[in-house]
């Protein structure tokens, strides 16, 4: 059952990424630093978007092989399903015009993105390509803070200068997906398997020993 839960979790929690990122991009309020990168790779190839983070995915799970990351089953479902789930749901998902209605998608886009994060890691299969990029740079002494500080900067600014889009939505997911991951983290973190326990060497013998 726990295994079954963790799979179900990990599927859910990608395809949720991607629809998150969908969302941002129908709001139109500015989107999450490496989507902007993303969004610019997307307009200046005439690539689908969720071809771009396919492919971004494949790029920076390569990044892994100096740092000695090994990748699991959910650093390799992350490589295919969120691009898959950011396509399928702008196919279906229509332009909004209204303001308020594209602000209605940017704070659901940030809280279905919290969530989504909090499933798939939950789940235990493994960081996707992007958050296994940091710890790794981690694990090899550089300081995690800042160095995907600097890493989501310059991604950022490269997709600005290829057409991505930045605004409040960019600012509110820097400030906001911190706070909100951390208790969909707790509430659906599926406890590791404990080990049987051993059989008692002496049992006590059942019934009146009179």
């Amino acid at each position: 059952m726990s295994t079954t839960r963790r799979l179900a979790q990990l599927v859910l929690g990608l395809a949720l990424f991607g629809a998150s990122i969908a969302l941002l991009v129908r709001a139109g309020l500015g989107l999450f630093p490496w989507d902007v990168l993303h969004q610019g790779v997307a307009r200046a190839s005439g690539l689908p978007l969720g071809v771009v983070v396919i492919l971004a995915s494949v790029v920076v799970l390569a990044l892994w092989i100096p740092l000695r990351q090994r990748p699991g089953l959910g650093t390799v479902a992350n490589v295919v399903l969120v691009g898959v789930f950011v396509d399928l749901t702008l196919m279906v998902l229509p332009t909004v015009e209204p303001l308020p209605w594209r602000v209605v998608l940017l704070v659901a886009g940030v809280v279905v993105n919290a969530a989504a994060t909090g499933l798939y890691i939950g789940a235990g299969y493994g960081p996707g390509p992007r958050d296994g990029l940091m710890t790794g740079l981690a694990a090899r002494g550089w300081p995690l803070r800042w160095s995907r500080l600097a890493i989501e900067l310059a991604v950022l600014g490269v997709g600005l200068a290829l057409g991505g889009t930045v605004g409040v939505g960019t600012v509110v997911y820097a400030l906001a997906v911190g706070p909100l991951v951390q208790p969909f983290l707790a509430l659906f973190t599926v406890p590791a398997p404990q080990p049987a326990d051993r059989p008692d060497p002496f049992p006590t013998p059942s019934g009146d020993p009179s």
